[in-house]
């Protein structure tokens, strides 16, 4: 059953995202306080009645991570006691989704517990984008819808495509990703085999796949420190390609990530506006954004009105 009330809010973490998404939607975004206490602590107030409505609470949990994900948490919560009828969860970037296995001792599944807290807080559903990995999904005991950037990223690249590109995955780990890209783009697929000796630092070892003479484009879901990203295109050059482009959907962006790209090969760097850029990214030359915001729009439409979201899955 269609449910009759739509209403649409957002913490501090992005809301330029969430204002272009409710453009798309032609409704106002719904009137939330957010605040914090002299000690820290987030003081939240919803300042609508959503009494039986369908509510969407879009907010990607990226840096500062414990405050956009607590932010998410609280206004659900807030929205659960306030009798909202359905509340889904919104999170163009799934954060802490890295560690989604127990593969050293004493390590948490990090993934599986954001889960867990997403549904005590009062998630009816997750609408989220690219995944770090797809298996997260069955973590939930509610419904996950799982959009791909994909079709946005490719659009972006099919005007400049040629008959030199050849895509490429910068792990193992990012085969099918990179394999959906080539196959749109009517490219060739390459591996770079690296072996990561601890988090953030990797060492790039061969590449995998003909890239001699060719123009490659590296395909990721995330761009964190850029260190992979750009030993990535320096081995890619030495093994004879004519020239690097890269992709992600998200703009993590930590540390030395925007000089790290500046001072590479790679030739531009292409995101999804899933995180806010920052002014120093947003000042890179080589950096540039395509927006997911009416991807992201047309998929809560669907969820609304309780018809199919795989028309989006192309």
């Amino acid at each position: 059953m269609m449910h009759d009330r739509i209403q649409i809010f957002t913490g501090t973490a992005h809301p330029a995202l969430a204002n272009e998404i409710c453009a798309h939607l032609g409704i106002a975004l719904g009137n939330a306080d957010v605040r914090q206490f002299a000690d820290g602590e987030i003081r939240l107030q919803i300042n609508e009645n959503v009494r039986g409505a369908d509510v969407f609470v879009i907010q990607p949990t990226c840096a500062p991570v414990e405050r956009n994900l607590m932010e998410l948490l609280l206004m659900m919560d807030a929205l659960k006691r306030a009798s909202a009828e359905r509340i889904t969860a919104v999170l163009p970037y799934y954060g802490y989704a890295r560690q989604d296995r127990k593969d050293k001792p004493r390590v948490p599944i990090s993934a599986r517990l954001v889960a867990a807290v997403l549904e005590t807080a009062g998630a009816s559903r997750v609408l989220t984008l690219d995944l770090h990995a797809a298996q997260i999904q069955g973590f939930f005991d509610i419904p996950v819808d799982h959009l791909f950037a994909s079709p946005v990223m490719i659009e972006h690249f099919r005007g400049g495509a040629s008959a030199d590109w050849t895509v490429v995955s910068p792990d193992a780990g990012g085969v099918e990703r990179a394999r959906a890209f080539a196959k749109r783009l009517n490219a060739p697929l390459a591996i770079i085999d690296k072996r990561r000796e601890e988090a953030n630092v990797t060492e790039v070892m061969n590449v995998v796949g003909h890239v001699r003479g060719r123009h490659c484009l590296l395909v990721d879901d995330l761009i964190d420190t850029a260190g992979t990203l750009v030993k990535g295109a320096e081995a890619l050059i030495k093994n004879g390609a004519s020239g690097v482009s890269a992709c992600a959907s998200h703009a993590v962006l930590s540390g030395p990530a925007v000089p790290r790209i500046e001072e590479s090969a790679l030739q531009e760097v292409v995101f999804t506006n899933s995180i806010p850029l920052s002014k120093e990214a947003q000042a890179s030359k080589k950096i540039k954004s395509v927006s997911v915001a009416p991807l992201l729009a047309e998929a809560i439409k669907s969820i609304h009105e309780e018809t199919s979201v795989s028309v989006l899955f192309i």
